[in-house]
C-alpha cells in the first residue's frame, strides 16, 4: 500500500486505493480495511483544489444610470426596467432570459 502511494505520488485516498488493490490482487477488500489501514500508517490523499470555471468578463455595453435611484412612475408604461441573463448550454451554446417590469405597478 505505501509502494502504491508513493507510486502516485499520494493522489490516492481510501476509495482508490480499494479499487487498485482489488485489480491488483484479485481480492475483494473491504474499503473500511483499506481506509483502517492508511490511517494506522499515516497515508493520506493530497487534496487538490477545484479550478474555477467562471470567467469574469466585463460587461461588453452599458448604458447611464437614467433613473437615478426613482423607481417609482405616476402613470403605467412611463419607465420600465428589464435584465438580461445569459445561460450557457451543451458545447458552445447560449439563451438568453430578459424579464421587462413595469414600475408603474409591476
Amino acid at each position: 500500500m505505501k509502494a502504491l502511494h508513493e507510486k502516485v505520488d499520494g493522489i490516492y485516498g481510501y476509495r482508490q486505493m480499494t479499487l487498485h488493490m482489488n485489480r491488483t490482487f484479485g481480492k475483494g477488500f473491504n474499503h473500511k480495511r483499506i481506509y483502517r489501514l492508511m490511517k494506522i500508517a499515516g497515508i493520506q490523499s493530497v487534496i487538490r483544489r477545484k479550478e474555477k470555471r467562471y470567467k469574469h468578463s466585463t460587461p461588453q455595453q452599458v448604458t447611464g444610470n437614467v433613473l437615478n435611484c426613482a423607481f417609482t412612475a405616476e402613470k403605467p408604461n412611463e419607465k420600465r426596467v428589464t435584465d438580461v441573463t445569459e445561460f450557457k448550454y451543451g458545447q458552445s451554446k447560449k439563451a438568453y432570459l430578459s424579464a421587462i417590469r413595469d414600475l408603474y405597478d409591476g
